[in-house]
């Protein structure tokens, strides 16, 4: 997946810069809480390649992400730098894309309908059907407003398709409440 983000915090500018000048990779990974000033890290986070950038004048930069592999934590290295930086393994990933059974490809469509209708989402269904299992499936888990966890949970899935139904899972969860704690039934 390309993720797109806006780079404004000084020691996130110290670390594109750093990018830049090397292989152009970072790792992004989730805080898991605790200390505010050095939290805690998930084990698993994803290495991405910055495919697009724009400098700013004033030092932010605008960047496109490229999701490559997945990683898991080593541990964590000391450094002087302000961003903090790990040793990791990077996990294998499948030689060939992974594909969704009919009946999985169609729950998560229809699942992925009325999550976005409840949301007030307008969605051009025709692109969402030309796209491939893996597009489709990682695209929602990117854009949906899920909290961190369920994020993480997406992320640590063994596989497409226990991904996909982790989504469809998500979406009925999160797509209940209307703000008034009414759950539609069908």
């Amino acid at each position: 997946m390309h993720l797109p983000l806006h780079i404004f915090e000084p020691r996130y500018r110290a670390m594109i810069s750093d990018a830049m000048a090397r292989d152009r990779r970072i790792g992004m990974i989730q805080p898991r809480g605790g200390d505010r000033a050095k939290p805690d890290l998930f084990d698993l986070g994803c290495v991405g390649r910055i495919a697009e950038v724009e400098a700013l004048d004033d030092g932010r930069y605008d960047i496109v992400l490229e999701g490559l592999s997945l990683f898991r934590i080593v541990r964590e290295l000391e450094v002087t730098t302000p961003f903090r930086q790990v040793e990791a393994d990077l996990l294998p990933t499948p030689d060939e894309p992974e594909a969704l059974s009919i009946a999985h490809r169609a729950s998560l469509e229809t699942e992925s309908r009325r999550f976005a209708d409840a949301q007030g989402y307008a969605v051009d269904w025709d692109s969402v059907a030309r796209l491939d299992d893996e597009a489709l499936v990682n695209g929602i888990a990117q854009i949906a407003p899920f909290d961190a966890a369920a994020k993480q949970a997406l992320l640590e899935a063994p596989d497409l398709p226990a991904r996909a139904e982790l989504t469809v899972q998500l979406m009925q969860f999160f797509g209940r409440h209307d703000g008034e704690d009414r759950v539609t039934l069908q």
